[in-house]
């Protein structure tokens, strides 16, 4: 190629769309795999020239250096990386040309050093040859790559380019951040020019960080991204706060609630909102990311959360919240509009639980300004309303697993759960999908409810979160007081089902749920009898089901599990004479009418056992039992058939989470090491915690045994319940003692956690970029379909059925922007042999 031939690449082309339409995939997939010199050329040049640009005076000036050559070299290199990323060969290439360190031969090359940025470096990293001193003098420079990334943040701060236009300053890179919030109380206006020019940037930033995408999960936390390693542990404090503010305040500050007219967004797209999501998305990348530490000692500091960790002032923290409750409450507002439909429901809320749950793992000092200003019991009902609005949908299953471990890390809190037993004043003004029919109670009392619905109704997709479900129960029961009667027996609900032979018998870890869910009881006899009247005249009811589990064998659960069967075949062919049911639902179920959709067919896996020694009830049993939903067996459980348009998997099992660690008390906790904190990112993917307590797979084969019933059945925590049956007088009346039986002695509060392995951390980044990749899947003004076509191997795509003619789609514009692309760019090429270039559009 000629220098003459590579300038028609940033000069010609007008826009992001001129690009991704002139270089189709087929194109580049062409001269990668047969010309990839001419693609290293390209890539050579582009990216010299946007450095050069970057460093001449006159940038952006319009004659002398403009901006729009910057832009198109953005604009090229954003689409060839994706298809370089996707091909394995390319690997060993990749690393060279990219992150090798490059020879500059200048005979006083070593004279003039530049100037010193950092402390110990510089901006070229300029070292002598010792090799050969009577040579010809030769210098290191930083690898491209690195030198990109150098310049593309610079860009990103840059004077009348991507910051408007100052007077007299000595240098025209200023990192200045760019919204008022954290670090910055004054406002900085900036046109929609500078926000799009940001928007490029931030876009290239975003696909040089994509090698994972085209990676398995599991390798990705080992192995790494050398660009965002090389981003993550820069040393420059000022680089890393202005870029950390800027994103931070840029997504928070945001406000689509601002009066529009309506239906505006249904005939043009809000370009601020992509670069908003640029924003959130990249900021979140840079948090997340895991450096890997080969062996490393000290391991290699991410800063980004490191700093985001470091945040201290009440101001800052009050930004935060009233950002994240902004957004988060926005689309409870658009679904309840007057105007079904009039305002744009914004699409980056899981994005947004995500910097929450961030920011509570990496700040203590955030998580207990959240508990401590009462925001906890909102943020709580936000987070179940996302895990209730989404439990089915099979593309949004990573999102409900978030929203549970979020709950579970608020929930380590004591004061978290002290707050939940204020009442809930504001929940008639809920969405009807997760309002309670008649509820009047405490936020404990909605939590627990929504709790047993989320496990309940989910038809087995979240069996792999239960531990993580009965785990937020556990740390919260030592302060729950007043439950009402419909929480305390959806309690004593889940404990039937738990303790259901069908249950035990099924999987060889199922236990381990029940003897959890029996802490929380536990829980709250040992430290909460006297304000949990209800929910101990519900257990009192109960006394059977726990007596009869002492005494549980295989033969006696094998039996039980034999008559139930033959009942429902009774049933069913009893049902098939008759036209009229043979139970009917009560009307005043909280599970059937918030979800009406989701009433299953009885099965053997999802009955719970009624009617003999294993029943909740009785006739004493309040008429609350009766409406009770049955709890789908993990080992039973299956994946959905339904089709899905976003990234997905196939199982729930196959996504490693965090691993579950049992109850630790605060002395325990205060023993752990110095380094190992809470909610620790350098856990091992080879040695996990003796005590995990996670739902498995069921094994193949699996038989049930008596010494394995042995093995679990004398460790089940029974004692608190049994002596405290055993101590009351008045059982037979229902009337609970007045005061705690004095042969039970309170064991301290225990606080359950999680453990961050390798294989949890490349889930939880598959399900970040599976955000990222379904937002700018769709192709419209403001997204270009960074990553579409591309061979992508983090997460599984199902592509959605062409749609037909809408107004958010128009038809027939894109012959004309073909031959408006033909008539501009002619003949560019980066295939060996010149030819044509393609003007359509091609379909995504």
């Amino acid at each position: 190629m000629t220098s003459t031939g590579l300038g028609q690449f940033w000069k010609l082309p007008e826009s992001a769309e001129d690009v991704f339409s002139l270089f189709t995939s087929a194109d580049v997939r062409r001269a990668r795999d047969n010309s990839l010199c001419n693609v290293e050329t390209l890539l050579d040049a582009l990216i010299s020239r946007l450095i050069a640009l970057r460093h001449l005076p006159a940038f952006p000036d319009q004659d002398l250096a403009p901006a729009k050559e910057a832009l198109n070299c953005i604009r090229v290199i954003t689409r060839l990386l994706p298809f370089l990323y996707e091909a394995d060969r390319l690997e060993s290439w990749e690393d060279k040309f990219f992150w090798q360190r490059r020879k500059s031969q200048s005979k006083d090359g070593l004279n003039n050093k530049p100037e010193e940025l950092f402390d110990g470096s510089n901006l070229y990293d300029v070292e002598k040859k010792e090799e050969d001193p009577g040579a010809e003098n030769v210098a290191y420079v930083k690898p491209l790559g690195e030198e990109l990334i150098d310049t593309l943040i610079d860009l990103l701060f840059y004077v009348d380019f991507t910051l408007p236009h100052a007077e007299r300053l000595k240098n025209k890179v200023t990192y200045a951040i760019w919204q008022k919030g954290v670090g910055c109380v004054t406002p900085m206006q900036a046109s929609k020019e500078i926000e799009s020019n940001r928007t490029e940037i931030l876009r290239l930033l975003l696909t040089l960080s994509s090698k994972s995408l085209y990676m398995p999960a599991h390798v990705v936390p080992v192995v790494g991204v050398k660009a965002l390693t090389y981003i993550t542990t820069c040393p420059d404090k000022q680089i890393v706060l202005s870029l950390l503010c800027s994103q931070l305040n840029t997504t928070l500050q945001y406000n689509s609630s601002t009066w529009r007219v309506p239906y505006d967004h249904v005939v043009s797209n809000n370009v601020r909102q992509v670069f908003v999501s640029y924003c959130l998305q990249f900021l979140l990348i840079l948090i997340l990311y895991p450096i890997p530490d080969n062996d490393r000692d000290p391991p290699p500091k991410n800063y980004f959360r490191h700093f985001l960790g470091r945040l201290h002032r009440p101001q800052d923290f009050d930004f935060l919240v009233e950002g994240m409750l902004r957004i988060l409450n926005q689309p409870l507002q658009a679904t309840s509009s007057y105007l079904p439909g009039s305002q744009r429901s914004l699409q980056w809320a899981p994005e947004v639980l995500m910097l929450f749950w961030e920011a509570l793992q990496c700040n203590k000092r955030f998580r207990s300004s959240v508990i401590d200003s009462e925001k906890g019991n909102e943020f709580a009902v936000l987070v179940l309303f996302y895990a209730l609005e989404y439990k089915i949908d099979p593309a949004k299953q990573g999102v409900v697993r978030m929203c549970v471990f979020i709950l579970q890390t608020l929930s380590t809190e004591p004061d978290f759960g002290r707050n939940l037993n204020k009442p809930f004043l504001t929940h008639e003004a809920l969405p009807p999908s997760v309002k309670i029919p008649d509820f009047s109670g405490t936020y404990a009392d909605f939590l627990i409810i929504s709790i047993h619905a989320l496990i309940t109704t989910s038809k087995g997709k979240l069996d792999a979160i239960y531990p993580a479900f009965l785990a937020t129960i556990n740390n919260i029961a030592a302060y729950l007081q007043n439950l009402s009667a419909h929480s305390s027996s959806k309690l004593i609900q889940l404990f039937a089902s738990m303790s259901a032979p069908s249950f035990l018998l099924a999987n060889e870890t199922n236990y381990s749920l029940l003897q959890s869910l029996l802490e929380s009881i536990n829980a709250i006899i040992e430290h909460q009898y006297p304000s949990n009247r209800v929910f101990i005249r519900t257990l009192l009811k109960a006394r059977k089901h726990f007596e009869s589990l002492r005494s549980f064998t295989l033969e006696s659960g094998r039996e039980e599990i034999e008559r139930l069967n033959k009942l429902r075949k009774e049933s069913a062919e009893g049902a098939n004479n008759t036209t009229s049911p043979t139970r009917s639902v009560r009307s005043g179920s909280f599970d059937t009418m918030r979800s009406p959709q989701n009433v299953r067919t009885p099965s053997l896996s999802n009955v719970p056992e009624e009617g003999g020694t294993f029943t909740i009830g009785d006739d004493e049993d309040s008429e609350e039992d009766d409406d009770r939903e049955p709890m789908v067996t993990p080992s039973h459980s299956s994946p959905s058939n339904q089709n899905s348009h976003t990234p997905s998997r196939s199982s729930s099992m196959d996504e490693p989470l965090p691993t579950q660690l049992r109850g630790m008390s605060e002395k325990a906790r205060g023993k752990m090491p110095a380094t190992q904190t809470a909610f620790s990112r350098h856990s091992s993917s080879t040695s996990l915690n003796n005590h995990a307590a996670a739902i498995m797979s069921p094994t193949v084969g699996f038989n049930p045994s008596p010494l394995w019933i042995e093995s679990w059945l004398p460790t089940l925590p029974l004692h608190t319940v049994i002596t405290f049956l055993a101590s009351s007088s008045n059982i037979s009346s229902g009337i609970p003692p007045k005061t705690l039986p004095s042969a039970i002695d309170p064991s301290p509060p225990r606080v359950h956690l999680f453990s961050w392995t390798a294989m949890s951390l490349g889930w939880y980044g598959s399900l970040l970029w599976g955000f990222i990749f379904a937002s700018e899947m769709m192709v419209q003004k403001g997204t270009v379909g960074v990553w579409n076509g591309t061979n992508i191997r983090l997460f599984k795509v199902e592509q959605a059925a062409a749609s037909g003619p809408s107004l958010m789609k128009p038809m027939g514009a894109v012959d004309a922007v073909g031959s408006n692309l033909v008539q501009r760019i002619g003949r560019m090429s980066v295939r060996a042999e010149t030819a044509p270039a393609r003007g359509s559009v091609r379909d995504v």
